[in-house]
């Protein structure tokens, strides 16, 4: 079975992971994801990642976060798809949650969260929303 969005793929692994309230979760390796996870980790959704080497593309852990028995993440929603990407202008990046979400951003500098763009003047593709 091919893959065509690794990312959404490696998402619902991750939500299905909060539900049934697991500590970790291994995803598929990507250097977007990497940089997405980085994110997250330097935001406190997540505890931390590890990269496992598999001798093929390779798996990242993902340590995830709870606080009181509840995950710090409480939704993700992949925005940009395949079949329709979705970008913006610096000017009309979007604010989740009314600033308390996040949301995050391809950009031609990297992948950013809305905050960093908006103050760098930098637009892109949006990626995901996270809160």
């Amino acid at each position: 079975m091919s893959r065509t969005d690794l990312i959404a793929d490696n998402f619902t692994a991750v939500r299905n992971a909060i539900m049934a309230k697991k500590e970790n979760v291994d995803v598929a390796a990507s250097k977007s994801m990497k940089a997405i996870l980085e994110i997250l980790k330097k935001e406190r959704y997540i505890d931390n990642f590890k990269i496992i080497d598999d001798k093929k593309q390779g798996k990242i852990r993902i340590y995830l976060k709870y606080i009181g028995g509840k995950c710090v993440i409480r939704n993700i929603k992949r925005i940009s798809k395949p079949g329709l990407r979705v970008y913006t202008k610096y000017h009309k990046i979007p604010s989740v949650l009314r600033g308390k979400g996040l949301a995050i951003i391809s950009t031609p500098k990297g992948i950013m969260t809305n905050f960093q763009a908006k103050s760098k003047n930098l637009g892109g593709e949006v990626l995901i929303y996270i809160w």
